[in-house]
């Protein structure tokens, strides 16, 4: 059963916990709902969130669906497909990221134009 709803731009996704970053992921829980305006990088998605946690294991690589904190830049990313920094069509992140959650299905994400507005909660 899921943990989490993801919207995009009304497109209602179901996302679950990951069994990774749990600091980070304990802060994220605390500061729901969260939402911004989200800036779109190829099939990523990101928004500021002030979440101050450390990150206990970071990548470059995701999986599609990852729901991801960046330490550096304070943001929570969205991926579903390559971005620019992919090599192939795996998402990839410019800098490492602490995935948190992954999200069920995003074929509601293919169609999406540009940037949107994101709203991560409980479920």
């Amino acid at each position: 059963m899921a943990d989490l709803t993801v919207t995009v731009d009304g497109r209602e996704l179901a996302a679950e916990w990951t069994g990774e970053n749990s600091e980070v992921r304990d802060a994220l829980a605390d500061a729901l709902p969260v939402a911004g305006d989200a800036t779109r990088w190829g099939d990523e998605l990101y928004f500021s969130v002030s979440l101050g946690a450390a990150a206990e294991s970071t990548r470059t690589e995701v999986p599609a669906g990852a729901v991801a904190y960046w330490p550096a830049g304070d943001v929570l990313c969205l991926f579903w497909g390559p971005t620019p920094a992919s090599v192939g069509d795996e998402p990839r992140a410019a800098e490492d990221v602490a995935v948190v959650a992954t999200v069920e299905d995003v074929t509601p994400l293919e169609d999406l134009d540009g940037g949107a507005t994101v709203r991560v909660e409980e479920r």
